[in-house]
């Protein structure tokens, strides 16, 4: 009976002794383990504040901090009598409902970046940033071929802090990447996903495309765009734009899309210097990717490149003496266009599709400056030197049914 209760007693002590350090928040660690468990709890340096639990995971822990450091930079923006289009923006011209979006801070300067299809058109722009502030902005400068805009305001917050730009080469498919901005006007809202897939080309407000543009399941919906993709990091990989939807209703359905941080390092500074960017134009009007159907029909000694449908007359490509297709032919009962030029390469760089052709144009190429083009030609391959030109406002359109 004494062993019993000795027994009972001893068992007493450590339940108490257990649920005593499970009120505390404390976690049971053996001696072995005591060293692998610290390293797995980030410290407050690490994460920059003290009062995050030590329960959160590193990852919850690198979110927490991410958001604190970049909410106050993040800004929802209200714009009045815009260009209707996209589901941010609100009625017609003068009308008293706002296109709503998000931006973020560029530098102190107050430049902001935003999307141009959240401000285009309008003649009022009100800034509401983290803190309550609420500013006027200035249009300094649109660029409506890669969707992007600066906005100025007179003053920023003091947290308001500008926030880093990454760049394409440190980015891979996979890597976590977090959106912060205004969805349907809620204010700070913070999204998480991850790189679907990167070199998308997605299309600008103009009848040209963005290239190299970022993928991601990150939750982006109407009041989004314009705002920043960041790693996790907190610098900015992207600027979101556009999530592609199923349906009448505008809501994310997993597929969302980001102007790369490349195009924002290019645009963005030409936009604060001059109000615009200038883009450099090859003159191509109709391409295709090289097919099997066109391996077969021109007897092409390659399996890949840009095809050249046609030039636009008097431009860059058609100045160089690039060749359009001059025929059409049926292959397994499908018309193929031939006797165009395939570009393989430019400058060196290899060309496997009109993708590659169009990334490097806009990420490598100024107007007015000297290309070479590696060609295939009449089954052999030439080499074509091409002065840039500059992008018209409007792509001349291509003649259908040729030739």
């Amino acid at each position: 009976m004494t062993e019993k209760r000795y027994t009972s007693a001893v068992l007493g002590v450590i339940i108490l002794l257990f649920l005593a350090r499970c009120s505390s928040n404390i976690p049971l660690i053996d001696s072995d383990s005591s060293a692998d468990s610290a390293e797995s709890v980030p410290s407050a340096a690490a994460v920059s504040q003290a009062s995050i639990p030590v329960s959160l995971t590193d990852e919850q822990a690198v979110l927490i901090d991410l958001y604190k450091r970049v909410n106050p930079s993040v800004v929802n923006i209200a714009a009045y009598g815009g260009q209707p289009g996209f589901p941010e923006q609100g009625g017609p011209p003068g009308s008293p409902g706002p296109s709503q979006g998000s931006g973020f801070v560029y530098d102190r300067g107050g430049y902001i970046v935003t999307n141009a299809h959240v401000v285009a058109g309008a003649n009022q722009i009100e800034i509401t940033f983290a803190d309550g502030t609420i500013s006027e902005a200035a249009i300094v400068g649109v660029d409506p071929d890669s969707d992007l805009a600066v906005l100025k305001v007179a003053q920023l917050p003091a947290e308001a802090k500008a926030l880093p730009l990454s760049n394409m080469n440190e980015l891979a498919v996979g890597q976590t990447v977090v959106a912060i901005g205004n969805p349907f006007g809620l204010e700070g809202t913070l999204t998480r996903g991850i790189i679907s897939a990167l070199g998308r080309t997605i299309p600008a407000l103009t009848p040209f495309s963005i290239p190299h543009a970022i993928q991601t399941d990150a939750a982006i919906n109407p009041g989004n765009s314009g705002g920043p993709l960041l790693d996790l990091q907190g610098r900015v990989v992207g600027v979101t734009a556009q999530g592609v939807t199923s349906g009448d209703t505008p809501v994310n359905s997993g597929v969302s899309l980001a102007i790369p941080v490349d195009i924002v390092s290019r645009v963005v500074p030409a936009l604060i210097e001059t109000g615009q960017y200038d883009w450099a134009w090859l003159g191509v009007i109709a391409g295709d990717n090289v097919t099997p159907a066109l391996v077969r029909a021109m007897n092409l000694p390659v399996q890949s490149g840009a095809y050249v449908v046609q030039t636009a007359p008097g431009g860059p490509a058609d100045q160089a003496g690039l060749r359009g297709a001059n025929n059409v032919v049926m292959d397994q009962g499908r018309p193929v266009e031939i006797g165009g030029d395939v570009i393989t390469a430019i400058n060196g760089q290899p060309v496997r599709s009109s993708d590659d052709l169009l990334t490097y144009i806009a990420l490598q190429t100024r107007p007015g400056q000297e290309v070479t083009l590696a060609v295939v030609r009449n089954g052999a391959t030439q080499e074509i030197p091409l002065r840039m030109g500059v992008r018209p406002a409007q792509q001349p359109q291509p003649a259908f049914g040729r030739p």
